[in-house]
């Protein structure tokens, strides 16, 4: 434990090296051909500490447009790590208590006219790759003043239009999971045991009237672009239906239904669960000791349907006060390739955070998670997560978390890796974004 404790206060030097460039900065560079160079942009989600609980941008057509705004940002992270892992049907890896590749993002958002924005992400640093690579971006629409000033201003007061390679709106839980190195809006260090995150070219509309909000919007079910193919992927669709109030100043109540339907994809099998190529925070576990073993997506559930599946995930969120609860409530049912019976898997997770301190700076939380399904006609298994975690804000852009994480795998067939299988451990990390 000391020598996590001093490999970690290594790390926050670290991260505070960094501070200056995590403030927030307004230069005019071409006032002549009006490109500003701004921090803050209309209909965005911040990604510091001001973001946390955030979920849709929020919808704001009252803007100004002075000329285009471009808002460079970024995130950077480094974890400590020192977990151990067992598994009755091999002989795993030695791990051994150290740092994790440090990963980095580049994130350029352009308000390229009133109520027209463009949002673009690259990963620097990632787990699975080790070149630059650009996750996806997207275009979003508030206004149609590019058509005529004013142009369905009625319509457009509520609606919203994001078209692009982007991570799509399904469910409630990728707002609040780790995307590569932003990492900021996830209380603890790991994701979801069943990690919904997936980006693909597609478009989403999105109704705005009050608390309530709705969506529905379409994909073309390929992670990776190609004009090649014999109608292997078929498009998928996705609808969200929400409300969220804020009552008073002390009490918040949001919650959401979503639904995604593909119909089938026999490339690589749907990619909802799968569609993350940033890779794990829980690096090398359950790998054996001639590396076999889920690779970059270790610790996470997959069900790799290719044909007929259909996803359902409920997410209730409130916050009274510091204390704010959110679950997943959510089935997946979906055939294999070459197979006609349907299997389903179900998965429930809830959290509580209770956030405290003058600006809520510091936060103490627990998070439990369960997956239950069919491996196959004649197997069914089940895996729990356990994990407790703890944060601090030494400013809005720089975080350090700690978390404890426990993982159990359940009724898996005698020879599959994670027969007896489970991990645990500490994990320390150190998290900048702006």
């Amino acid at each position: 434990m000391k020598n996590s404790i001093k490999y970690f206060g290594i790390a926050l030097m670290m991260a505070a090296g960094f501070q200056a460039q995590a403030q927030d900065v307004d230069v005019d560079v071409d006032v002549e051909n009006k490109t500003i160079w701004d921090r803050d942009l209309p209909n965005f989600r911040e990604r510091d500490q001001r973001g946390i609980n955030d979920f849709e941008a929020k919808k704001d057509t009252e803007t100004e447009f002075d000329g285009v705004q471009v808002r460079v940002g970024g995130a950077s992270t480094i974890q400590f790590q020192s977990l151990d892992h067992e598994s009755d049907a091999a002989e795993l890896q030695n791990l051994e208590g150290n740092f994790n590749l440090a990963t980095a993002n580049l994130d350029l958002d352009v308000l390229l006219y009133d109520g027209v924005r463009m949002h673009l992400r690259t990963y620097l640093s990632s787990q699975h790759h080790s070149e630059a690579w650009v996750k996806g971006g997207y275009i979003q629409i508030d206004k149609l003043d590019f058509i005529n000033e004013g142009f369905a201003e009625g319509l457009m007061d509520h609606m919203r239009i994001k078209i692009g390679h982007m991570e799509n709106n399904y469910g409630d839980a990728h707002f609040r999971r780790t995307d590569n190195a932003h990492s900021l809006h996830n209380p603890f260090v790991g994701n979801y045991l069943m990690d919904s995150f997936t980006t693909e070219v597609g478009a989403e509309v999105y109704m705005f009237n009050g608390p309530w909000l709705g969506m529905v919007g379409f994909t073309n079910g390929k992670l990776n672009q190609s004009t090649a193919g014999d109608g292997e992927t078929d498009p998928s669709f996705l609808a969200k239906l929400g409300y969220d109030n804020q009552f008073n100043e002390d009490f918040r109540f949001r919650l959401t239904g979503s639904l995604l339907y593909s119909g089938h994809n026999y490339g690589r099998g749907n990619y909802l669960y799968t569609g993350d190529r940033a890779g794990t925070r829980y690096y090398n576990v359950m790998t054996d000791v001639d590396g076999n073993g889920p690779g970059f997506r270790a610790g996470r559930i997959n069900t790799s349907f290719n044909n007929e599946m259909t996803s359902v995930m409920i997410n209730p969120f409130i916050k009274y006060g510091g204390l704010e609860f959110f679950g997943i409530i959510e089935t997946i049912s979906g055939q294999d390739k070459n197979d006609t019976d349907t299997r389903t898997y179900n998965h429930y997770a809830g959290e509580l955070i209770y956030r405290f301190g003058a600006d809520e700076d510091f936060y103490l939380g627990g998070r439990y998670s369960t997956v239950d399904g069919e491996l196959d006609s004649s197997t069914d298994i089940s895996v729990n997560r356990f994990q407790l975690g703890a944060g601090w804000f030494m400013t809005k852009n720089i975080l350090a978390k700690l978390e404890y994480v426990n993982q159990e795998y359940n009724d898996y067939p005698v020879g599959d890796i994670n027969n007896g299988g489970q991990f645990n451990g500490i994990t320390l990390e150190a998290a900048i974004s702006f």
